[in-house]
């Protein structure tokens, strides 16, 4: 049986660790075929803040492509993909994707993700906003993306920084309808709390 594709995309960002728990967890589950596209500013913001080795993450992925390589499968809507979610999502390639620059393969394939009318999720990392980043992530919505920053949500009650990235991670897979257990969900106020 052949498993659904997911692209994904890790930026230069700071906070590479939501890319790393996305690959971990569809690593886990098993359910998706990872292609993965890691920048060059990723690999290092990946050395300094998550203090692993760079091709060590690229192992949890079913497939690494070049970011260089625009003759790479998922540069061609022919590919066929769930979507894409690039986690995190630098201003700089937020920026190639809302004005359709794309010199490289990350922003090549979030592009081709809109042109094809699949979803592509960025997650956004950046604060505070300025009106050029909140301009282009209105560009980006209007085009078909979903922005989805990474906000903690506490009425799951995160004890850990890990649960706080596996809210994330989990609100990223909702929007491919990938089932998981990341955190609990909302389900009203418990009976003895009122």
């Amino acid at each position: 049986m052949n498993r659904r594709r997911l692209v994904v995309g890790i930026s230069g960002s700071s906070a590479p660790q939501y890319g790393i728990g996305l690959l971990e967890a569809l690593a886990k589950l098993g359910t998706v075929e990872t292609h993965l596209v890691v920048s060059a500013g990723a690999r290092r913001t990946i050395e300094l803040e998550a203090r692993r080795d760079p091709d060590e993450i690229c192992a949890l992925a079913d497939v690494v492509h070049d970011a260089r390589d625009l003759a790479a499968a998922v540069s061609s809507g022919s590919f066929l993909t769930l979507g894409m979610a690039v986690v995190p999502c630098s201003m700089k390639t937020l920026a190639a994707v809302a004005h359709g620059h794309t010199d490289d393969l990350l922003s090549r394939a979030a592009d081709v993700t809109l042109k094809e009318r699949r979803r592509l999720v960025l997650v956004t990392r950046e604060t505070p906003l300025s009106l050029i980043h909140l301009r282009n992530m209105t560009a980006v919505t209007e085009a078909g993306a979903v922005v989805l920053p990474p906000v903690p949500g506490f009425y799951a009650r995160p004890r850990t920084i890990d649960d706080l990235i596996a809210h994330t991670v989990g609100k990223v897979l909702d929007q491919f309808g990938v089932e998981h257990h990341l955190f609990h969900r909302w389900a009203g106020v418990p009976e003895e709390s009122t």
